[in-house]
């Protein structure tokens, strides 16, 4: 049946960033149908289910392009404990790990990343984590649009951002390409095509020659996506100069790694030189931009852009609220360029919707125009901090909150309606995810007495 969603406010998102008043939408199935002036929309449509959009304003969904479900186990822990920005160097994101967890624990924190996501407006996600088999069913069930991908690599014995030298295990990374392989087979285009699987590299460091090549060759072979955290923080930069005597984007430039469907995270510890060879290759940079306030670091995004980089959005690790990676985005870009101008309300929406939506495949979608994809949200225009509704799109980019979305549709489904959650169970998913962080932790301490337990911890998650 026919949905018209009429006298509301309209985002486009379109190549001139049309912004409609008191216009509609019409959505039948999985697609836009029209778009317009709502008495002629209502007009056309006179059998249609009618939703008031008086106070509310249409937009794309909000497409996250990098961030891993599973580490909302650590919220309130590694945000604080960001790795030195200069040597020594030891490698890791922060000097407690996260804890290991069973496939229902990952299936339960996975979930909530997905809720929170959903509540935040996004539709479109990509999954860079292991074991991702685990939970691919339960995020499936969100009626979200996931691509999943399973992390390759390698080097053993450390993490991320460590030049002590490189220690191979040739075995663990042929098992992760066949992995990739067999998550492709079992999950590739099921729930009616929302998910997909792609191929991850973790990190340059975390990867040798042969791997990378071989990724690269599964990806080309599978025809998909693929992704890789890249210069995100400076041990990564030294640890790469020490195995391989250059600079990371130099690195994976080198092994025909760059390419137009590789999204590199980050980012943001890069020479002027490596930013040029990526914009060449056409890669699409997830500027995720709260997590890089919160390690004071940032990537260049105006000098990225104008090399020929495609920029969109990601939360990466602890948090899914795209409204506020967003927002920060365009606040820290100002304050890099010191320009209280630019980038615009429009360019920082474009990131967060249209650009990831082209970035992961789907350029049908994260606009709205008649025949694209009706993955769409409903925000709240009539609250407090969104009064007065004059410029609509540079209110909600500077003052909006994730509670103001209201809706969210994917695939013409109602995923959240009148600001109730329908596809999953809400308090169940909460529940969960919490007893999850009650016997995880204690594990992890009770198994590492070396660790020291953060100050603040929960007595809940020490007993």
């Amino acid at each position: 049946m026919t949905i018209v969603i009429h006298n509301a406010v309209i985002a486009t998102v379109d190549d001139k960033d049309s912004l409609l008043y008191g216009a509609a939408i019409a959505v039948d199935g999985d697609r836009i149908t029209a778009i317009g002036p709502s008495a002629e929309i209502l007009a056309r449509h006179p059998g249609a289910e009618k939703v008031d959009g008086t106070g509310r304003m249409i937009m794309p969904g909000f497409a996250n392009v990098h961030t891993h479900f599973t580490m909302t186990l650590a919220r309130g822990v590694f945000e604080d404990l960001s790795p030195p920005h200069k040597p020594p160097f030891s490698g890791g994101l922060s000097p407690i790990p996260l804890p290991d967890m069973t496939p229902d624990e990952r299936r339960a924190m996975a979930l909530l990343g997905a809720l929170e996501a959903l509540r935040s407006g996004t539709t479109l996600v990509l999954e860079d984590t292991n074991d991702v088999d685990d939970y691919a069913e339960a995020l499936a069930g969100t009626g979200m649009r996931f691509l999943l991908s399973e992390r390759a690599y390698d080097r053993v014995g450390t993490s991320i951002g460590d030049p002590a030298p490189f220690k191979l295990d040739r075995a663990l990374g042929q098992r992760h390409l066949r992995t990739i392989e067999d998550n492709h087979k079992k999950w590739n285009g099921k729930a009616d095509g929302r998910i997909r699987i792609a191929a991850s590299a973790w990190a340059p460091d975390m990867c040798s020659p042969e791997l990378l090549k071989d990724l690269r060759a599964l990806q080309q072979q599978l025809d998909t996506w693929a992704t890789i955290h890249c210069n995100q923080i400076w041990g990564e930069v030294a640890a790469v100069k020490a195995h391989r005597n250059r600079l990371p984007a130099e690195y994976l430039a080198d092994l025909g790694f760059l390419h137009d469907r590789l999204v590199c995270a980050h980012c943001r510890c890069m020479e002027p030189s490596e930013e040029k060879l990526l914009g060449e290759a056409g890669v699409t940079v997830a500027f995720n931009a709260a997590i890089a306030a919160r390690r004071g670091l940032s990537p260049r995004i105006a000098d990225l852009e104008s090399h020929g980089c495609t920029i969109a959005m990601g939360s990466d690790n602890m948090a899914e609220d795209m409204v506020e990676v967003m927002r920060t985005g365009l606040f820290m870009e100002r304050v890099r360029r010191e320009d209280g101008r630019n980038p615009t309300p429009e360019q920082a929406l474009r990131w967060a919707t249209r650009n990831g939506y082209q970035a992961l495949g789907v350029p049908d979608g994260g606009w709205l125009k008649a025949g694209n994809k009706a993955d769409l949200i409903m925000v709240d225009l009539t609250r407090a901090h969104m009064v007065p509704v004059l410029r609509a799109v540079s209110t909600f980019v500077h003052q909006a909150q994730a509670r103001d979305v209201e809706a969210v549709m994917v695939d013409g489904r109602w995923l959240m309606k009148d600001g109730k959650v329908l596809a999953v169970d809400e308090e169940a998913v909460l529940a969960e995810a919490q007893q999850v962080a009650n016997t995880a932790w204690p594990r992890l301490f009770a198994k590492r007495h070396d660790l020291k337990v953060p100050d603040g911890f929960s007595p809940d998650a020490l007993l």
